[in-house]
């Protein structure tokens, strides 16, 4: 496992993760596709926050089981809580995720030109009613 630093753009979300990153995931939902983050999935325990999320700007949407956490002052989406799954995709026997999805653009020397590169269709997922 590899420890890498990562911040916001301005310095002001500061964290530490712990992972071996083969692949990034690029979404391609409304909100990812338009924000262009890179996202590497990790267990909750593989990262460390420096900046307290009470600091942060969360925000919410579709099934509102997503945290997007963001810089209150440059506004970069340093990392996120993914999605619950959705009833269809439980139904095709998708598991959970309870950990924290890290944008690889965050983070201190990744050359994120080199790393593989996972689609995501997000833009399919239907939400529950």
């Amino acid at each position: 496992m590899t420890r890498y630093s990562g911040r916001c753009h301005c310095g002001f979300v500061r964290f530490e993760v712990e992972a071996d990153i083969d692949h990034a995931r690029i979404c391609n939902c409304s909100i990812c596709h338009k924000r262009g983050a890179l996202n590497f999935r990790v267990p909750h325990d593989a990262l460390t926050l420096h900046t307290p999320l009470s600091e942060l700007t969360l925000y919410e949407w579709g099934s509102f089981t997503a945290k997007d956490y963001f810089c209150p002052h440059c506004g970069i989406l340093a990392f996120r809580r993914p999605a619950a799954l959705t009833l269809g995709e439980r139904a095709q026997g998708q598991t959970e995720f309870d950990g924290w999805a890290v944008n690889l653009r965050c983070l201190d020397g990744i050359d994120t030109d080199n790393i593989p590169v996972r689609h995501i269709p997000g833009r399919d997922i239907a939400f529950d009613a």
